[in-house]
């Protein structure tokens, strides 16, 4: 429950052995905070909430996370499991059949429905994956909130704001120890916070490189962080461009030209009205007016043309791609030049699932596991798998082995077995195929063949 910071300070003073979202108290009694970086915050408003490019980008790998089919599999060899973590996101032909073997080897010949059919009663698994995704490119951190009933089951999982949560160590904790130095964690936005104990929380990260004694590398990295000053100039280059597209054209003086004698101040702001009053009368001689003089006019800052906005945009577009891991070539770039066409495409998001997608999946299967699937009765030993060979942009590749093993030495069962296609129980599925008429390879005329050109 939120509680107000008045409340926090009588609960102080009521229940001082408790530990509280409070630095200077913190400090008296000895607890250490970790060092919490605000930049998340501002990413999270500045970047994702407000540039379309951020947004874009981050929606885009968030819907292709969500598409991505998963299913719940009894382990049945944990040796055989732990394999399979070892082979590339993008495995060759050869490599596939082999993972494949591993995977029938490693897991029971059944399948789970999730634990839960919803993670809780506001949000789907969709949305818990979309979030995943959006909060690990932005902030570099998911907190997920395991909430259990008194027999230690979870009944509910909820995916935390990660630009509000700090972290809070044990007294006196040291981040070199074997056991873990967090004693808490605080979400708070503004004056109100809600404490979660450790044990609650499921926390997945990207690896941290910045360390120092206050804990601050406890906290993951954004991808981000990198490409601040290109979010802050597309944000400006946006915002300028706005106003000068408002105003209809550049800022500048109106003065009197021509050697006449100067515009005295009352003058000036007359000429001002009847240029605001022109422009809000939609009149058809609205654009007409008289002057005394002759009127010249100063600019004092560029137009759209010369301050080429775009151009800008888009160097800060592609560097945020760069920054994300997300080929520009899926977004609605305007390209010159050569080299671009259907094959880059398709490349493209082939790439954007085998080196995006499934590596942030990955990240989040094996403590989604161990921490929430495998708390529940009956699936102990049971994990979540992502299965990224279903995806549309992995189909290609499908289809360039099936290829590949028609040409092989091997049965079509062999073959149907590969692309995950049930056996039929048929001796001729069972035998191997010469590729150019599909002859058995016991066929009497084949047979014939060689005998007479041996």
């Amino acid at each position: 429950m939120a509680v107000n910071r008045f409340r926090l300070a009588l609960d102080v003073l009521l229940n001082p052995n408790k530990n509280y979202f409070n630095e200077a108290f913190y400090k008296a009694v000895g607890m250490q905070t970790t060092t919490y970086n605000s930049t998340l915050d501002v990413l999270m408003a500045k970047g994702y909430g407000e540039n379309p490019d951020v947004n874009a980008i981050v929606n885009q790998m968030a819907s292709k996370t969500t598409a991505v089919p998963y299913i719940i599999k009894p382990i049945e060899d944990e040796k055989k499991y732990n394999q399979l973590k070892r082979f590339p996101n993008n495995p060759t032909y050869l490599q596939q059949k082999k993972l494949d073997l591993l995977k029938k080897e490693a897991f029971k010949d059944s399948e789970q429905p999730m634990p839960l059919e919803r993670p809780n009663p506001n949000q789907t698994w969709e949305e818990i994956f979309f979030l995943y995704k959006v909060y690990l490119k932005v902030c570099g951190n998911v907190y997920f909130y395991r909430m259990s009933n008194s027999m230690g089951q979870p009944i509910a999982l909820y995916i935390l704001p990660s630009h509000w949560v700090q972290i809070v160590l044990k007294p006196k904790a040291s981040t070199l120890s074997i056991e873990s130095p967090v004693d808490y964690y605080i979400l708070e936005q503004g004056n109100q916070f809600v404490r979660f104990e450790a044990d609650t929380i499921i926390h997945i990260k990207r690896a941290n490189p910045f360390y120092n004694q206050n804990g601050s590398h406890l906290y993951g990295y954004s991808e981000l962080m990198a490409a601040i000053r290109n979010i802050n100039s597309s944000n400006s280059g946006i915002d300028q461009n706005v106003r000068t597209m408002q105003n209809s054209g550049a800022y500048g003086f109106l003065h009197a030209k021509d050697g006449q004698s100067p515009l005295t101040a009352e003058q000036g702001q007359d000429l001002k009205q009847r240029l605001v009053d022109m422009q809000n009368d939609k009149g058809f001689l609205s654009n007409i007016a008289g002057a005394s003089a002759a009127i010249g006019f100063t600019r004092i800052s560029l137009t759209t043309d010369e301050l080429q906005p775009f151009a800008y945009l888009s160097n800060d577009r592609r560097t945020l791609c760069n920054c994300l891991n997300w080929p520009i070539d899926l977004l609605n770039e305007e390209r010159s030049g050569t080299g671009f066409g259907v094959d880059a495409v398709i490349e493209a998001r082939k790439r954007a699932v085998t080196d995006n997608i499934k590596p942030d999946l990955d990240l989040l299967a094996s403590p989604l596991s161990l921490e929430f699937i495998q708390k529940f009765k009956g699936y102990e030993k049971s994990v979540i798998e992502f299965d990224i060979s279903e995806m549309p942009e992995m189909q290609i590749d499908i289809a360039k082995m099936i290829d590949w093993m028609v040409k092989a030495p091997l049965t079509l069962n062999e073959i149907r077995e590969a692309i995950n296609y049930e056996e039929l129980e048929d001796e001729n599925l069972d035998v191997i195929y010469i590729n150019s008429n599909l002859k058995r390879i016991d066929d009497p005329s084949l047979t014939e063949m060689t005998d007479g050109q041996t």
